[in-house]
């Protein structure tokens, strides 16, 4: 028996990477013996951005009213990372990409069981090494040090729909903002980057679906 767990996040997303952590420091807190299997499906913060991105400062000045707002909120995710040992590159990151590829790519890993080590280096390479992973090289070399062969894939048109289906798929059940988990159909959701007591709470009260 498993416990099935969607989660729907964004790899651009600060808190979606705060998310992971507290999601792994959550299943360690389970009861032994339970088992998990994540999905992790697709949301775009920004599906109208450019596929060439746009310099973050321009970008996050338009979205917050000011460049100096922006610091003052990179600052408090900053705090909060640091809780969960990540150290958010954001004085080194120029561009906010187009995550489409990479949404694409975290696709094909979960075809090879590879989805967990793909969306952890996709978050590494943006917010610790400050790469743009809207960037076709830079995907295929982050999916090559995650033991994925992708560069075909990139310039394939293969998983498009499907990315686009599970976008579809999370806008119909109602879901605004990321990181969401979506536990065993639904029977239980959790919005936001919980603290990790929270989830496995939420993980735990639930009767495991049999697969």
């Amino acid at each position: 028996m498993k416990l099935a767990i969607d989660i729907v996040s964004d790899v651009i997303c600060p808190w979606c990477f705060i998310g992971k952590r507290r999601f792994e420091k959550a299943l360690v807190l389970l009861q032994p013996g339970t088992e998990t299997e994540a999905h992790w499906r697709p949301f775009e913060l920004n599906p109208d951005m450019p596929a060439e991105g746009i310099d973050r400062r321009l970008y996050r000045t338009r979205k917050f009213g000011s460049w100096e707002r922006s610091q003052a909120l990179d600052a408090q995710v900053r705090k909060a990372g640091a809780a969960e040992g990540i150290h958010f590159a954001f004085d080194r990151m120029e561009r906010t990409p187009n995550t489409f590829d990479a949404h694409r790519l975290i696709w094909l890993a979960g075809q090879q069981g590879a989805q967990d080590a793909v969306v952890e280096a996709l978050f590494r390479a943006y917010f610790l090494d400050a790469r743009d992973i809207g960037d076709r090289e830079v995907l295929t070399q982050v999916a090559s040090a995650a033991g994925l062969n992708a560069a075909d894939f990139l310039e394939s048109g293969h998983g498009r729909q499907e990315v686009r289906a599970e976008e579809s798929w999370a806008r119909q059940q109602g879901i605004q903002g990321v990181p969401f988990f979506r536990i065993d159909g639904g029977a239980e959701t959790i919005s936001g980057a919980q603290p990790p007591e929270a989830m496995a709470a939420a993980f735990g009260h639930h009767k495991l679906t049999t697969f």
